[in-house]
């Protein structure tokens, strides 16, 4: 298989000589891969930006939010039925099955979820209204509030050999809900798998010309046309992440540049999680599995497993018999647990930095010269045993805290008080995950709160969520990844937050009239479109933002509240007692209740008859500004404040609505919900 970039719509062969790409479980060449870029004649690097910028970006940014959701789902769907192929490639580079239910289901599922998320969170829009509106003069006239738009430039992944498929996926799908076109650059030692996840990609049709491109092998100039509408977002080692950080273009233009990098995440054991408790085992559980799946070749793995010190040996001991269990060799083969690391260059590294640990811990599980392979040659693939150490004297180390062993490789250390626990975990300088096992909600606060600025995500496991939890080295798309200092200080993934990396955010000032024709969203203060027809007699498209119903009054009475009370057993004193209201900081005496107004203002502005309001699904931003007395009258202003079309039969109607007093103070404030047939429908 030799691989070839993908670029302005079509896959072109790199220059230079050939290089064997080989398989980390036989030494057998399963690719080649050029020394010299793209070939001479060719696209330059600067000509796949401009292919992205202008072709892949503007087709991106025409569709709205729903519609590169529906992309996204669709890609999913399409990867998923072809996913075998993937499975097939991914072995050679020494993946399970189960290792590629992280790397490729994973990746496929991420592009579900970001799907779903862009139809249920964000509007069907192509920008993001971000907060509320900013009042900025005393009468009204000015204000101000804030957008989000898709940059104009492209997106440069740069992903990690470890997750060939998911962290290209899991980088892309956010990238192309925002709008913007991606241009991504796979590690080499695993390239082939991600070439062969672009070639379906392309295959599919689905995302549109110039969305995605792939660059496989040296990217040249790449870096030196980059601009400030572009961002960079690179999975690797520190030293490489520096590299690009210091790089004169992405300094000088402020291209936003994203991280993650080295890691030595932790799993601290509380002290009232002693041998024989849930907590105990789920800690030897993880610990294992995160030294085990995809050889430990996870920037979330477990490096270095905290106890209390006088757990420590009963830790080494049910660890190591968990280990012991773990059958390695070829990942094909049924019942092997753990294959290769993804090349003999990667074995030589690790043991390296396993001898370097060493002059401060001991090794006390996994000796590399006896070790057992299944169904391949331990000489020519790059096999290792899971290796555990024990450093004695944490306080004092220095490399356990500071070098990490990327593969098979975890450092069992102890500690004297949750104090002691919390200094040696942030001794990391920085980590994308730690995982805290207790059953006890103080050490639980203890830990969180003493370790949580120092890592990027915290998962507390215990005995309630055994059976449900996702573990600790697994991102999920709802959750942020990344992590501060030593992690790169990056955020991707955690849901729609994902998209800010891509979009820009705008302070827009201007009077409410202005903003709410700029924005498609009514502020308080424009011009309100009263008419003699309600307005919930419009169809989806005839009905216009700011458009208004203003009702009658309705005087509210005793009886009333009275009556409400006995209805609904709501006997709330403030609403019963005269006497139980004296000297209240906030009721001048007997009020009607909150819900009680809620009825009556619907009462006062639904329109009763059959037509276009399908359905009232819900309210938002729910506030009660002022309670009402018996005798006084309410009415209500309902206006129109933003639509969003859902299908082709409803749209979603966000009305703003005021409850304000005869003498017009506002009583409440809400947003109404409701869903709104379209014409043909």
């Amino acid at each position: 298989m030799r691989l070839e970039s993908y670029v302005q719509g079509r896959w072109i062969a790199p220059g230079g000589d050939w290089t064997g790409i080989r398989s980390a479980v036989t030494g057998a060449v399963v690719a080649e891969v050029g020394s010299g870029g793209l070939a001479q004649g060719g696209p330059g690097m600067a000509e796949v930006l401009d292919h992205a910028r202008r072709v892949g970006g503007p087709a991106l940014r025409r569709l709205t939010f729903h519609q590169r959701a529906e992309m996204l789902k669709r890609l999913a769907a399409f990867l998923n039925e072809r996913r075998d192929g993937l499975y097939a490639l991914s072995h050679q580079t020494g993946a399970t099955r189960t290792d590629n239910l992280i790397d490729i289901d994973g990746g496929i599922g991420t592009l579900f979820v970001y799907a779903s998320k862009g139809r249920r969170e964000l509007p069907n829009a192509t920008f993001l209204i971000d907060g509320a509106v900013e009042p900025l003069s005393r009468g009204g006239s000015f204000v101000g509030r804030h957008v989000l738009t898709a940059k104009t430039g492209c997106a440069v992944h740069i992903n990690a050999f470890n997750f060939p498929c998911w962290g290209l996926l899991e980088k892309l799908a956010p990238a192309i809900l925002a709008g913007v076109p991606v241009v991504t650059k796979p590690a080499t030692v695993t390239a082939y798998v991600a070439h062969a996840l672009v070639r379906l990609i392309a295959e599919s049709g689905i995302l549109p010309a110039g969305a995605l491109q792939c660059v496989v092998g040296p990217t040249g100039d790449l870096l030196d046309h980059l601009t400030g509408q572009d961002v960079v977002s690179f999975t690797g080692s520190a030293e490489t992440a520096q590299l690009l950080q210091r790089h004169p273009v992405i300094a000088r233009e402020a291209v936003h540049f994203v991280a993650e990098r080295d890691s030595l995440n932790a799993a601290i054991l509380s002290p009232d999680a002693g041998p024989g408790t849930p907590e105990f085992d789920l800690y030897v559980k993880e610990v294992a599995k995160e030294m085990t799946v995809k050889a430990g070749q996870k920037c979330t793995a477990i490096r270095r497993a905290l106890a209390p010190r006088a757990h420590v040996p009963a830790v080494i001991e049910a660890l190591s018999r968990r280990l012991a269990q773990v059958r390695i060799g070829d990942p094909s083969l049924d019942g092997v647990r753990m294959g290769p690391v993804v090349g003999l260059a990667q074995r030589r590294d690790v043991l390296a930095r396993v001898e370097a640990l060493r002059t401060e811990a001991e090794l006390v599980y996994g000796d590399p010269a006896r070790l057992t392979v299944e169904g391949a040659d331990p000489e020519t693939g790059a096999f290792l045993p899971p290796m555990l150490l024990h450093c004695p004297d944490p306080l004092r180390a220095g490399h356990v805290h500071a070098l990490e062993a990327f593969g098979p490789v975890c450092t069992v250390m102890g500690y004297d008080g949750l104090e002691e626990a919390a200094l040696l975990a942030n001794r990391g300088e920085g980590s994308l995950v730690a995982s805290l096992y207790t059953h006890d909600p103080a050490a639980a606060a203890a830990l969180v709160f003493g370790v949580g600025a120092y890592h990027g995500r915290l998962v507390v496991l215990d005995r309630d969520c055994a059976k449900e939890q996702t573990g600790h080295g697994s991102p999920m798309p709802h959750m942020m990844h990344g992590g501060p200092g030593r992690a790169g200080g990056g955020e991707e993934l955690g849901g729609v937050r994902a998209l800010n990396h891509y979009m820009q955010r705008t302070a827009l000032q201007g009077s409410p009239a202005m903003l709410s024709r700029i924005t498609g969203s009514w502020i308080k203060g424009a011009p309100e479109d009263v008419r003699p027809e309600h307005p919930f007699r419009c169809h989806f498209e005839d009905l216009e933002i700011g458009r208004s119903f203003h009702s009658a009054e309705r005087v509210i009475t005793l009886d009333d509240i009275e009556h409400f009370a006995a209805f609904t057993g709501d006997t709330f004193y403030a609403h019963m007692s005269e006497e139980a209201t004296k000297g209240h900081p906030f009721f001048p005496g007997r009020v009607a209740h909150g819900y009680l107004l809620l009825s009556f203002a619907a009462g006062l502005f639904v329109d009763p008859d059959p037509g276009p309001v399908l359905a009232n699904y819900g309210l938002d931003s729910l506030r009660f500004l002022k309670p009402i007395q018996p005798g006084e009258a309410i009415r209500v202003r309902l206006t129109a404040k933003e639509k969003s079309p859902r299908n082709a039969q409803y749209g979603e109607v966000r009305w703003d609505v005021e409850i304000r007093t005869a003498a017009g103070e506002t009583a409440a404030t809400y947003e109404l919900l409701t869903m709104n047939a379209m014409r043909g429908a």
